[in-house]
């Protein structure tokens, strides 16, 4: 489960600390049409807050609709974030990127939320902390994608839209892509 790896590994970043804690605070409000509603995406939290259980682990949500409004959205997530007491924030490639109606480009650059946020990271008060871009390997398991290219090992990828699909037709997912207790949660409310 990418999203349980990223907030584990982030325990053990140097930016973080020997008592540093991590807050996983997603947001839980009204989503895209096609996207995973707010209700159920919370059901799933608490499931994969029980999986992840971690004394150096706090969860809170935010009822809060994502806006896909790009950089600008990345900076007003890192401002809530610190109004909750956070010093540092993870912000993910493409984090809170939209794609043109007409053309189905990205509005943005890939990074461009991440650079955007470094820029403003000393006025704002928070560290931004570029996500780690991660991948699942048959050979290693999670690595970040440049350690598996370098090494040659073989990624397993699945989008967001086939695993929907795969959800929708009652197909296996793969445990390395989501929690078996997240993927009952999904399939019980779906």
């Amino acid at each position: 489960d990418i999203p349980g790896e990223l907030f584990t590994r982030a325990l053990d970043d140097p930016l973080v600390g020997e008592n540093g804690v991590v807050l996983v605070h997603p947001t839980c409000g009204p989503t895209q049409a096609d996207d995973i509603p707010g209700v159920v995406r919370y059901k799933t939290y608490e499931v994969l807050k029980e999986e992840t259980k971690n004394d150096r682990t706090r969860w809170e949500y935010l009822p809060y609709s994502m806006h896909m409004a790009g950089p600008r959205e990345a900076i007003q997530h890192m401002m809530i974030r610190k109004n909750f007491g956070c010093t540092h924030f993870i912000i993910g490639r493409d984090m809170a990127g939209s794609k043109s109606s007409v053309t189905g480009e990205d509005f943005y650059g890939a990074y461009e939320a991440q650079d955007i946020a470094k820029a403003q990271a000393e006025r704002l008060g928070v560290t931004p902390v570029p996500s780690l871009n991660l991948v699942y390997t048959e050979e290693e398991g999670y690595v970040t994608a440049d350690e598996a290219k370098e090494r040659g090992l073989h990624e397993k990828k699945l989008s967001g839209t086939k695993f929907r699909q795969m959800l929708r037709g009652g197909e296996d997912i793969p445990e390395w892509f989501a929690f078996k207790s997240v993927v009952a949660v999904l399939r019980e409310n779906n």
